[in-house]
């Protein structure tokens, strides 16, 4: 189905108003997203994305809003694991959580600009070259094979080339100045870790599209149903940051599941270059008759897999501990971390929850407990943060010690 060239103007200005209304109204301002906040605009985002969904159904057909459907859900949980290496990015250059927004709403426009040229340029390349689906199909099988590598989430994803450059070429600070990309230090113009981690967020928002458009291009050729799916699934994506920060890492098998459809996606793809088979080495240069797999089927899959990895990872008593251990882990660095947040009232939340994680661990029983006996860098991060907890708030002690293995299997409560 061919687009209207308004059809075209009114999305494109449409995106590009949510994304100023989200700068002027939300980022302008350095503050820290309640929950309430979070809620409400991350729900409002997919509320909007599934009504974009609902009139290209009526207004282009079932095929089209299928493989709309099919794009964004793949897409959006794509973007989820991106959330990990931006999570991990931002922990590396210690980015203050109020200016926290500021580096994620970069992160977007700046997927959103690189998406759209690779769209774009696979678009052209497919139109020209159908032996390109080979090519984007073996993308997909190594990614998927990729993802299931011993610490793909562990990866130094801020220490990229791009990054280490500017060190050695350009004069740097090592602390932020409120939101500003560039400062003076030693009577000099310097530039901020905001602007270095910006910098972070865009190379590994470029190897990003390098999965993420072969994948979509997998499930529909329609450069419009492409992009917009590719669009909505971006937008939000900074409030659904701040509502699933502490879930993120409860999510221990969504690399498995990505991985699978991710795979399948690969698979389509290369039965479906040799359906429109013309390499000359490929039976002859003749099409061949395979099974191709409907977008109808590609859809239930990728559902089907997300509902499974995303409900295995939230009841697996291995998962609950796994998160509990690395949120407490980053809640007891962001505690110590005097620079992490100039307001009070966060400092006490992000104290509160590591305070409800060694609950939860405790909670698991003695073999969980073990986990955290077993890191003893950890052990001395915990009670470094409940003895600065206790000097600031000594009428509001904790129980020693943080983890609360040394006092018997009850939970230590705040008192």
């Amino acid at each position: 189905m061919d687009v209207p060239v308004w059809v075209w103007a009114a999305t494109v200005a449409f995106i590009i108003g949510l994304l100023l209304y989200d700068l002027i109204f939300h980022v302008r301002k350095a503050h820290v997203p309640t929950l309430r906040e979070s809620s409400f605009w991350s729900a409002l985002y997919i509320g909007i994305a599934l009504l974009f969904g609902v009139g290209v159904l009526v207004f282009g057909g079932t095929s089209m809003g299928s493989e709309y459907f099919a794009g964004y859900v793949t897409e959006k949980a794509l973007s989820v694991d991106n959330l990990f290496v931006f999570l991990i990015i931002m922990a590396s250059f210690r980015v203050p959580r109020e200016d926290q927004q500021k580096v994620l709403l970069f992160g977007i426009v700046f997927s959103l600009v690189a998406r759209t040229g690779f769209i774009f340029l696979g678009a052209a390349l497919i139109n020209t070259f159908a032996w390109v689906f080979y090519l984007f199909g073996l993308i997909l099988l190594l990614t998927a094979g990729n993802l299931l590598k011993p610490g793909h989430d562990e990866e130094d994803a801020g220490s990229n080339i791009v990054v280490r450059l500017a060190r050695k070429v350009f004069h740097t600070t090592d602390y932020y100045d409120g939101d500003k990309l560039f400062t003076q230090h030693e009577g000099k113009r310097a530039l901020t870790p905001m602007l270095l981690v910006m910098v972070a967020i865009g190379g590994t928002d470029i190897l990003f599209a390098l999965d993420s458009i072969p994948a979509i291009f997998g499930l529909t050729q329609n450069v419009y149903v492409v992009f917009t799916a590719t669009a909505f699934s971006l937008l939000g994506l900074r409030q659904l940051f701040f509502l699933i920060d502490g879930l993120l890492d409860r999510l221990i098998y969504l690399k498995y599941g990505l991985a699978a459809i991710l795979a399948f996606i690969g698979v389509k793809l290369i039965l479906h270059a040799l359906h429109e088979n013309n390499l000359p080495f490929v039976n002859g240069g003749q099409p061949v008759e395979v099974v191709e797999i409907s977008t109808g089927l590609s859809l239930a899959v990728i559902l089907g897999v997300l509902v499974v990895v995303v409900v295995a990872s939230l009841l697996s008593p291995a998962g609950k501990a796994q998160t509990a251990i690395n949120n407490a882990r980053r809640h007891a660095t962001s505690y110590l971390d005097m620079e992490y947040t100039h307001d009070e009232a966060e400092r006490e939340r992000v104290f509160r929850q590591l305070v409800e994680e060694r609950d939860a661990i405790v909670a698991l029983g003695p073999k969980y407990k073990q986990m955290v006996r077993d890191e003893p860098e950890l052990m001395a991060l915990l009670t470094r943060a409940r003895d600065s907890h206790d000097r600031v708030h000594p009428d509001d002690p904790v129980e020693p010690v943080l983890t609360g293995t040394d006092r018997g299997d009850e939970p230590a409560r705040v008192r």
